[in-house]
């Protein structure tokens, strides 16, 4: 039921794309404290992005989960911005990261919703 999204005008080959959707299934899973079975990740790379009116590297990220913890929002941001600066090298200063936690009765699965 997490999904992160990675959108970054960074361009990255498919070996380094996966290593890093791994990564970040890991993390999702010990920020949230949810089975890894669960989390989806996804990344959009090599995109044509600017931030600021510039289109130096930089990344717009989504996390969506049901029951998000709205309190640890700071928390998870400080997490993701460094493991994604890191991973990308795109400066935290160039990440925004989406948090939302939507209804259960809107999050579809294996034919139902939770």
């Amino acid at each position: 039921m997490p999904y992160l999204l990675i959108n970054t005008n960074q361009t990255l080959d498919k070996g380094t794309e996966s290593a890093l959707l791994q990564e970040c299934s890991q993390a999702v899973t010990m920020l949230l404290g949810k089975p890894e079975r669960y989390v989806m990740t996804s990344i959009e790379s090599g995109i044509t992005m600017t931030f600021g009116g510039d289109d130096s590297p930089c990344a717009y990220v989504e996390l969506k989960s049901l029951g998000l913890p709205e309190a640890r929002s700071a928390e998870f941001s400080q997490d993701l911005c460094e493991l994604l600066s890191r991973a990308l090298n795109v400066p935290m200063e160039r990440i925004y990261i989406e948090f939302s936690s939507p209804p259960r009765h809107l999050w579809g699965w294996n034919g139902g919703t939770f």
